[in-house]
């Protein structure tokens, strides 16, 4: 696969997770089905989600600066850090999400984040 593709793949995926993350917030999805179930209020659920939305976005920014760097052929090593970082960031929360009370979170949780850990491996990939 290569870099353009997985950049692709993962800005629909984290697009979809960003609405996903708005709908909790405007509270069409309950805030039960997700942190591993153990949100015990609203503000509790909004400052998770709020946190949410922000780091989102801020992957969507990053991975929107990578393709732009490989469409100019260019590199930027910060940007690639910062990927593997996310890389390890969505590997680590497979666990957690395998952890999940709910099983709907467990299994499309971490089937997500372990195909977004792997599609940032590829993108960092030299």
């Amino acid at each position: 696969m290569s870099k353009r593709t997985a950049l692709h793949i993962i800005l629909l995926m984290l697009s979809a997770l960003l609405i996903f993350h708005l709908l909790v917030i405007a509270q069409i999805i309950s805030f039960d089905q997700v942190w591993g179930g153990r949100l015990k209020s609203e503000t509790e659920m909004y400052r998770f989600e709020g946190f949410s939305v922000i780091l989102t976005t801020f992957m969507m920014v990053i991975l929107g600066i990578k393709n732009r760097l490989l469409k100019a052929g260019k590199n930027n090593k910060i940007i690639n850090i910062l990927i593997w970082l996310f890389a390890a960031f969505f590997l680590l929360n497979t666990f957690g999400n395998l952890m999940a009370e709910s099983k709907l979170e467990m299994i499309i949780g971490s089937l997500f984040t372990i195909s977004a850990g792997l599609l940032c491996i590829v993108i960092a990939k030299k």
